[in-house]
């Protein structure tokens, strides 16, 4: 920490012209948004929200300066809620950090105390940075099957889109510690062995998977799916899908549109399953980190999880916009 009243963060601004500028920056607590929690933050992310925040996009940045971070683990330094005092191990993920809300790249971040979640027993605060908002996001995708009754023990395979991807890699890695049989989408060809070696049965290409027909209804393949992308990638995944089967859609990188028909939906009795980790409420946040922690803990492969720091996250948000990342990208920020 620079001072008790000034703190480091990774600034994006826009000038005059309105180019987008990118800086590590040392700014005054004054400067930080409203909040009753304020937070000495060890640990954030990288998600592909954050890069697109690095990048000024209008459609996460809604004002300048601006801090991303959409994820936040660190010990607290001041609360106005007694529910937290000084000294608490504490996540912040999703909401509006890192969007309207200044967010965890940075030492210090000051946020609603609802925003605020207990350190799980039994993960460290990096180990909960290993997961994220990408991390509780695949959780609500496998716990969407498995409410709707798509479980291990049915005969089928389930297909998991955006594979290298954070959501798409844990959700594979959990649907295979449960026992699921799990097929993978990936444009990235060179990373098959990897993706088999993370417990895909198969792994489908993308080029090769796509059907560019306006058929309503393709050959059932699927007893359930996981989509990250939207758009056409939804679409089919929708239309291949068995009868009785459940999509679990969290991600639009692909489009925000949907080109499909009612009928996988009368026809098959398809069921697609919106998740939005962002504004979980806390009791369902906290109980999506105790399944992480406790019966559904990964223990990734070393070359999954790469840490960057404050001061080179800026490579990793290019190399990500340009799809040459894979796994998590930890932040350490102090």
């Amino acid at each position: 920490m620079e001072s008790a009243d000034s703190f480091t963060c990774y600034l994006v601004d826009r000038d005059e012209a309105g180019k987008i500028e990118t800086r590590l920056s040392s700014c005054p607590r004054t400067q930080l948004p409203a909040g009753e929690v304020l937070i000495q933050v060890q640990w954030s992310s990288l998600n592909y929200k954050d890069a697109l925040a690095a990048s000024g996009h209008p459609g996460v940045v809604r004002s300048f300066p601006h801090v991303p971070g959409v994820d936040a683990a660190g010990v607290v330094l001041e609360s106005e809620d007694p529910q937290w005092s000084p000294g608490d191990e504490v996540i912040v993920t999703g909401y509006e950090l890192g969007a309207g809300h200044w967010g965890g790249w940075a030492q210090l971040i000051r946020v609603p105390s609802a925003w605020v979640v207990a350190r799980p027993e039994g993960l460290s605060l990096r180990e909960c940075m290993s997961y994220g908002t990408a991390g509780l996001t695949a959780a609500a995708c496998v716990e969407a099957l498995e409410k709707h009754g798509i479980g291990p023990k049915k005969e089928g395979e389930v297909l998991v889109t955006g594979a290298t991807g954070g959501v798409g890699s844990i959700a594979l890695m959990l649907l295979v510690k449960l026992g699921y049989r799990v097929v993978a989408l990936t444009g990235k060809q060179e990373l098959t062995q990897v993706i088999k070696q993370w417990g895909a049965t198969r792994v489908i290409l993308r080029e090769d998977w796509q059907d560019r027909t306006d058929k309503p209804l393709l050959r059932g393949h699927w007893l359930g799916g996981i989509d990250v992308a939207g758009g056409v990638t939804l679409s089919q995944v929708l239309r291949e899908t068995a009868p009785g089967g459940t999509v679990a859609a969290c991600g639009m990188v692909a489009g925000a549109d949907l080109p499909v028909t009612v009928y996988p939906f009368i026809l098959r009795a398809v069921t697609l399953a919106g998740i939005d980790s962002a504004w979980t409420d806390h009791q369902t946040k906290s109980h999506y980190w105790n399944q992480l922690a406790g019966p559904w803990a990964l223990d990734f492969p070393a070359d999954y999880l790469v840490e960057t720091s404050l001061t080179q996250v800026g490579q990793q948000v290019e190399k990500m916009l340009q799809s040459q990342t894979t796994g998590r990208i930890l932040v350490q920020v102090t």
